[in-house]
C-alpha cells in the first residue's frame, strides 16, 4: 500500500434564515427546501425537506471519510420544485485549504449564487514553449507551442462520467486564434496529448496585408486561455473550467510544464449578490497522511498486547484511551483494530474489572470512562444489524402514524387529550420491550460475550445485592443502547433523516420512559421521566428487563463478533444502485441497469424495484472479496466489485461515500468466511481473460485498520512520557489525573515503548510526506489567475 491521505469530514447542517428569493416573490411563503452536501460537484448527502419556511431549522449531521481528492466542500439550498426541477437558493462553498479555519467552529456563513459556469472542479497539465521558426529567408517569427497534456477530476455529468474537450486560444488587446482537441468519450481524466501552434512575434515578412496585427512590444500582453468543455452531442456544451496562463511566464526561460486548477469562467461573478440568506454550519475536519501499513506493525503489536498486560492501566491502549478523550481520537479505532484481531472481549473485560474496582452499586457503569466508551463503540459498530431487526419496524410506525405522546401539561397543544397521548406512549413502549424480549436470543455474539463477562464480574464484586449482575447489563442494553438508537435513529442508519419536532419529542418521552423502566427507576428524580413512570406497572417491565439481560448472558457463538451471529435477515443496507449484467443469459447485452441493491447479514440481492422479488441473490458466506474497480475498467466512477463463488458483480454506487459505504458493511459481512482472498484483480474478467495487469493485486488492508493505527499514532503521548511516573517526588493529582497508574515501573516501561514507537513513525512521515511539494505539481496545483474580460 503506497502512502496517501485520509480524509474525513463531521458536517453539522444546523439552520438557514431569511432565504432570498427564488423566482416569484409570491412563491416565497410556500418555500419548501433541504440543503445538500457536496465534495465539488459530486452530491454525497442530502438532508429532509424543511416545509413552508423561509428560516427552515435541519439539525442534521453527517459523519464520513472523503475517499478521494477534492477542491472545495460545499453546502446547497434548493427550494423543491412540484411539477419542476429543483431550483437553487445559494450555495457556500469551503475550499479544502481553508477548512482547518472552521473546523470545530458553528458559523454563519453568507449564501453566495449559484451559477452555472462557477461550477467547476479538476485540474489541466499544460506544456508550453517558445521557438524560432526557421523560413528560407532566415530568421522568423517567433513560435508559442502549446501541448494539452491530460485532465483529472473533471465532474460527473448527469451521474455519469462526461465527454471532454479542450480549447485553446492565445488572447490579447489585438487578436484571439482559437483551437480545439478531439472529443474524448466517458472519461473524468481524459489524455489529451495534443500540441497547438501560435505565432507570437510577426516574421521579417510583415507587411500591412498580413492579418498579424500584434506589435512586438504587445507580446507580455498575450495569454493562453484553455477551456474544459463537455460535448453535449445534440444537447447545449456544459462548460468545466477555464485556466489562463500569461506569456510572461517565458520571459527567462522558453519552456514551461505544470498543472493548473481549473476556475470558474471570468473567476465567476463579481458584483454584488442579492441577499440570499444564510447557513448556519459547524464542520469538522480532519486530514491525516496514511503510510504503507507496514510502518504501523510496530504500533499495532504493541496495542494488541494490551489485554495481557498486568495491570490494564499499564496497557498502551488503556493510556492512549485516557489521554484522547474524543470519540475518533482513539477510543473508537482502539476498538475497531482489536474488535478485527478478536482481542476485543479481555481487553474490556479488564477495563470494566478495574472500573469495578472504583464503583458503587448505585452508579455501576453510568460515567463517561474508558470502559463504558469502548463498549458504547462496540455496541455501535457489531450492533447495527441487531437494531435494525428490532426497533427499526416500531420507529418506522411512529414515523409514519405521528401520534402524539405528549404528558406533560404544560406542553400540551391546544386539542390534545392527554388519555389518548398516554395510551399512544404506552403503546409505543410496550411494543419497543416486546420487540427486544423476543429477539434478546439474537443479540450479536460478541455483546453476548461482553455482557456475559460484565454480569459476572458485577456478582462477583456486590455479592450482597443480586440486582446489580443485572443492572451492569441494563445500564448498557437499555441506558447505553436501545434508549440511545431511540432518541438518534439517523445515528445507527435506522431512519434517513433527523426527526421533526413533534416527532422528536415523542422519540424523547419513549427514549427517557426505557432508560428509566431499564435502570428500575433509578433515574426517576426527573420530572419527565416520574410522569412515564407512572404510567406502566414497574414490576411486570423490571421482569421484562431481568430477562432480557439473562437470555443475551445466556447466548453463545461459535464465530466472536461474526455477523452470521447477527439476527438472522437483518438489513444492513439497501440503496439503489447500477448493476452491470452478469451475462447469466447467452444473448443480450451487458449493460448497466438500475437495481435495488440490498445486503443481510445472511444474503446479498438485488432487485428490479425497491420491494419486489429477488432477481439474484448470492449468500454472504460466498463472498471472498469485496473490492474498488478501477475506474478503466467500464469508464465510470464509484463502482466496487463483489467476488464470490460464481461471476463478479460489478457494482456502481451513487456517489463515492456511498460506495465506501458498500464495501464496509459488505467486508463487515464477509469478514469471518473461510475463503476469503488473499488478492484480486482489479479490473474485468472478460473474453475468458482478465482485462488488467499480469499479476494480482493485493487485497486492500483491513477494513477501518489503517484509519484505527493512524488515529492512534498522532496521540499526545509526550503528556504522558513528561509525568515522573516512580521516581522523585510525588506531585499534585491534578497534574496527571487524566490516566490511571497502579504499577508505576510497568506504566514507565509502556510509555517508553510509545515513545521510540511515535519518534520512528514521526521519522517516516518526515521521510515519506513532502509538506513542499512543487508549486505546479500534480500534488500542488497552480491556482490560475483568471482575468474577467469587457
Amino acid at each position: 500500500m503506497c502512502l496517501e491521505d485520509l480524509l474525513e469530514a463531521l458536517a453539522k447542517v444546523c439552520e438557514a434564515k431569511n432565504l432570498g428569493p427564488v423566482s416569484a416573490p409570491n412563491r416565497q411563503r410556500d418555500l419548501c427546501t433541504f440543503c445538500t452536501i457536496s465534495l465539488d460537484q459530486e452530491e454525497v448527502f442530502r438532508t429532509k425537506v424543511f416545509d413552508k419556511s423561509l428560516s427552515p431549522f435541519y439539525g442534521e449531521d453527517f459523519f464520513f471519510e472523503i475517499p478521494r481528492p477534492f477542491q472545495y466542500l460545499s453546502f446547497y439550498i434548493y427550494a423543491k420544485g412540484s411539477f419542476q426541477r429543483d431550483l437553487p437558493v445559494g450555495k457556500v462553498s469551503i475550499r479544502k485549504k481553508d477548512l482547518y479555519q472552521h473546523s470545530g467552529k458553528e458559523q454563519w456563513f453568507s449564501l453566495q449564487p449559484v451559477d452555472p459556469n462557477s461550477e467547476v472542479q479538476g485540474k489541466v497539465h499544460l506544456e508550453m514553449r517558445l521557438s524560432e521558426l526557421i523560413t528560407d529567408n532566415g530568421p522568423g517569427c517567433q513560435q508559442l507551442l502549446v501541448r494539452i497534456i491530460e485532465c483529472q477530476g473533471l465532474p460527473l455529468i448527469s451521474g455519469q462520467n462526461c465527454d471532454p474537450y479542450a480549447t485553446v486560444a492565445l488572447v490579447g488587446p489585438s487578436r484571439s486564434d482559437h483551437k480545439k482537441t478531439k472529443v474524448k468519450k466517458k472519461t473524468s481524466d481524459p489524455h489529451f496529448e495534443e500540441t497547438f501552434s501560435f505565432e507570437v512575434t510577426r516574421s521579417s515578412s510583415y507587411s500591412k496585408k498580413s492579418n498579424f496585427q500584434v506589435e512586438e512590444e504587445d507580446i507580455e500582453k498575450l495569454e493562453i486561455k484553455v477551456d474544459l468543455w463537455n460535448n453535449g452531442n445534440l444537447a447545449q456544451d456544459v462548460f468545466l473550467g477555464e485556466t489562463r496562463v500569461s506569456i510572461k511566464i517565458l520571459r527567462n526561460e522558453n519552456f514551461h510544464k505544470a498543472w493548473y486548477l481549473l476556475q470558474p469562467k471570468g473567476n465567476g461573478n463579481k458584483h454584488k449578490p442579492d441577499d440570499l440568506g444564510s447557513l448556519r454550519l459547524k464542520v469538522n475536519y480532519v486530514e491525516d497522511t496514511v503510510l504503507p501499513s507496514s510502518c504501523y506493525k510496530p504500533l499495532c503489536n504493541l496495542l494488541l498486547k494490551s489485554p495481557d498486560v498486568k495491570p490494564i492501566s499499564a496497557s498502551a491502549a488503556h493510556i492512549l484511551g485516557d489521554i484522547c478523550r474524543e470519540r475518533y481520537e482513539a477510543v473508537l479505532p482502539l476498538v475497531r483494530l482489536l474488535l478485527h484481531h478478536n482481542r476485543l472481549v479481555p481487553f474490556l473485560t479488564a477495563v470494566a474489572a478495574l472500573e469495578l474496582e472504583n464503583t458503587e452499586a448505585n452508579t455501576i457503569f453510568r460515567g463517561n470512562s474508558l470502559a463504558t466508551r469502548c463498549i458504547d463503540d462496540m455496541m455501535k459498530i457489531v450492533g447495527k444489524s441487531y437494531l435494525m431487526g428490532t426497533l427499526k419496524p416500531v420507529l418506522d410506525e411512529i414515523f409514519d402514524s405521528n401520534k402524539s405522546c405528549e404528558i406533560d401539561p404544560i406542553k400540551l397543544k391546544e386539542g390534545d387529550n392527554v388519555d389518548v397521548n398516554k395510551e399512544n406512549l404506552q403503546n409505543y413502549v410496550q411494543k419497543i420491550f416486546s420487540s427486544i424480549t423476543q429477539s434478546s436470543a439474537s443479540c450479536p455474539t460478541l455483546m453476548c460475550d461482553v455482557f456475559r463477562s460484565l454480569r459476572h464480574m458485577a456478582s462477583k464484586r456486590f455479592p450482597v445485592d443480586p440486582h446489580v449482575q443485572y443492572s451492569a447489563v441494563s445500564s448498557f442494553v437499555f441506558l447505553r443502547f436501545f434508549a440511545v438508537a431511540v432518541l438518534s435513529p439517523h445515528s445507527f442508519q435506522l431512519r434517513p433523516h433527523h426527526p421533526d419536532p413533534e416527532i422528536s419529542r415523542t422519540l424523547t418521552l419513549i427514549s427517557k420512559t426505557i432508560q428509566t423502566l431499564g435502570s428500575w427507576g433509578s433515574l426517576s428524580k426527573n420530572k419527565l421521566v416520574r410522569l412515564a413512570l407512572d404510567l406502566f406497572h414497574n414490576s411486570h417491565f423490571r421482569f421484562s428487563c431481568v430477562c432480557v439481560c439473562v437470555f443475551i448472558c445466556c447466548c453463545y457463538g461459535k464465530l466472536q463478533g461474526c455477523s452470521h451471529n447477527i439476527t438472522p435477515g437483518s438489513s444492513g443496507l439497501h440503496r439503489e444502485v447500477q448493476k452491470r449484467a452478469q451475462g447469466r443469459k447467452r444473448i443480450g447485452k451487458r449493460n448497466f441497469k438500475k437495481r435495488w441493491l440490498r445486503v443481510t447479514n445472511r444474503e446479498l440481492s438485488y432487485h428490479k424495484h425497491r420491494g419486489k422479488e429477488a432477481l439474484c441473490i448470492i449468500d454472504v458466506k460466498n463472498i471472498r472479496a469485496v473490492e474498488k474497480l478501477d475506474e478503466s475498467a467500464f469508464n465510470r466512477k464509484n463502482m466496487f466489485q463483489v467476488v464470490h463463488a460464481e461471476k463478479p458483480l460489478y457494482v456502481q454506487a451513487g456517489n463515492c461515500v456511498e460506495a465506501c459505504e458498500w464495501m464496509e458493511v459488505l467486508s463487515q459481512f464477509s469478514r469471518c468466511n473461510e475463503r476469503r482472498l488473499a488478492n484480486f484483480h482489479p479490473s474485468t474478467y472478460t473474453g475468458g481473460a482478465w482485462q488488467c495487469c499480469k499479476g494480482l493485486s493485493d487485497l486492500s488492508f483491513p477494513p477501518n485498520i489503517i484509519e484505527n493505527v493512524t488515529r492512534v499514532s498522532v496521540c499526545p503521548v509526550d503528556a504522558c512520557a513528561s509525568i515522573a511516573v516512580y521516581q522523585g517526588p510525588q506531585r499534585e493529582q491534578d497534574e496527571y489525573s487524566k490516566f490511571t497508574i497502579q504499577d508505576p515501573k510497568e506504566t514507565f516501561q509502556t510509555l517508553k515503548q510509545l515513545r521510540n514507537v511515535m519518534e520512528e513513525l514521526q521519522t517516516q512521515h518526515d521521510r515519506r510526506n513532502d509538506p513542499t511539494a512543487k508549486y505546479g505539481s500534480l500534488g500542488n496545483p497552480i491556482v490560475g489567475k483568471s482575468i474577467q474580460t469587457g
